[in-house]
């Protein structure tokens, strides 16, 4: 799961990207308006957490900028706790969501799934497959009903194909949602953690689909 972190403060955006990687997203984090509108315009991100206080371009501006240009990536705002009119204003430029400053990070993690999960057409927060329960909240895996541990680059893959189940994902898109845009990629890295996968979790769960990428179901 890719995300665009928008936010100039050095401290919470490093506390941000810190805790948001332990909750198994890869981040790719941003300090300006304009570099922030960019790279949601040019790159796939799934989920977009837009500070408003953005230095070169207003956060509302980099929203309206998202939405003018069809830019439809679930996007939850940062605010000051009472400024109420930002609100007012980015949920009607097109924010899914906000949360006021200062706020806790299990709450942030709790409206991030949900955004994932509106924007995916799901109601249930786990993902099922032939047996397999993901829970994202609680980041486990079980295998009909025993626990399976996977490493943080196997869930995470896990989890897209699951959130993708019976499309086609592509290489180049899964390694976008295992890596950050500045990240080092070894040339069979995604090989290497689905080969673990199959291991885990059974030779059939995940399909080749060949010069296309990989699928479940």
């Amino acid at each position: 799961m890719r995300l665009l972190l928008a936010e100039d403060d050095p401290l919470l955006g490093d506390g941000l990207k810190t805790a948001l990687q332990a909750e198994g997203y890869t981040v790719d984090w941003f300090k300006d308006g304009g570099q922030s509108l960019h790279a949601a315009l040019n790159e796939v991100f799934d989920i977009i957490i837009l500070d408003l206080g953005l230095p070169s371009l207003d956060g509302l501006d980099v929203l309206k900028g998202l939405r003018n240009r069809r830019c439809d990536t679930p996007v939850l705002i940062l605010t000051a706790r009472g400024a109420v009119d930002d609100r007012i204003r980015g949920l009607d430029l097109g924010a899914d969501d906000y949360l006021a400053k200062p706020f806790d990070l299990d709450e942030l993690a709790a409206r991030l799934r949900s955004l994932v999960r509106r924007s995916q057409g799901r109601s249930t927060p786990l993902l099922e497959y032939a047996g397999i329960v993901l829970d994202p909240a609680a980041q486990k895996i079980r295998q009909d009903g025993v626990e399976v541990e996977l490493t943080l680059k196997e869930f995470i893959i896990l989890r897209y194909l699951l959130e993708s189940q019976g499309k086609v994902v592509s290489r180049s898109r899964l390694e976008e949602t295992m890596y950050g845009w500045d990240a080092e990629i070894g040339s069979n890295a995604l090989e290497v953690h689905i080969h673990n996968l199959r291991k885990k979790l059974g030779q059939q769960l995940i399909r080749t689909v060949r010069g296309l990428g990989y699928r479940i179901g």
